[in-house]
């Protein structure tokens, strides 16, 4: 089923850049916003199934508008894409509900590759997004539910495939969401075992979702 997209940004170049981008890998964009107001607006008549929303925008940024888009078309998944790397602005996103923080300086590949993602019911986050997210664990803010025996101890690589393994992912899988080989996925596996102390995935994973 093509998943049926709203976009909202303030800029229209923005917004007609990505309309295309999106219609020519079969999305299909029925409806353009360029305030946080329109976006809720449309989101109500339209009843969208993604929600592709800027942050800075006048009046009502995204961040305000996140929770009343929301709230307008409850079946939409809404996906932030910003230049905003802020702490403040993605731990925002993620409370508020987002399924996806992506960065405007991916590549459009990436972008659409994430899209179609969370169109499976996947959480996308850009790379550097997913650093600060660990970052944010290592530092026991309390924020962010991974616990430290695993945090501590795996790269922000290793940890990204452990989290793909716990939906259930596979390998070639995975090595399509990450844009890397099946070869160097088996390699961050290997590793991220003999750093857990196990000797199987299943035992990775009962050590992420039961540490104690």
């Amino acid at each position: 089923m093509t998943e049926r997209i709203l976009i909202v940004d303030d800029h229209p170049l923005t917004r007609d850049a990505l309309a295309r981008l999106l219609v020519q890998n079969g999305f299909d964009v029925v409806g353009q916003a360029g305030s946080g107001a329109e976006a809720i607006t449309l989101a109500g008549e339209l009843q969208p199934d993604l929600v592709l929303l800027d942050l800075s925008m006048p009046e009502m940024d995204g961040l305000t508008a996140l929770p009343l888009v929301q709230k307008a078309a409850p079946s939409a998944e809404v996906v932030v894409l910003t230049a905003s790397e802020d702490e403040d602005n993605l731990l925002g996103a993620i409370r508020a509900g987002a399924a996806g923080y992506l960065l405007k300086s991916e590549p459009p590949e990436r972008i659409v590759a994430f899209l179609r993602g969370i169109a499976q019911g996947e959480v996308a986050l850009s790379g550097a997004v997913a650093r600060r997210l660990l970052d944010e664990v290592r530092e026991g803010g309390g924020r962010i539910s991974v616990p430290d025996a695993v945090a501590h101890v795996l790269s922000a690589r290793e940890l990204e495939v452990l989290l793909l393994l716990d939906q259930h992912l596979g390998t070639d899988e995975i090595a399509a969401r990450l844009f890397i080989s099946e070869h160097t996925v088996r390699s961050h596996v290997k590793s991220l075992l003999s750093k857990l102390g196990v000797s199987s995935r299943r035992e990775a994973l009962e050590k992420l979702n039961h540490p104690y």
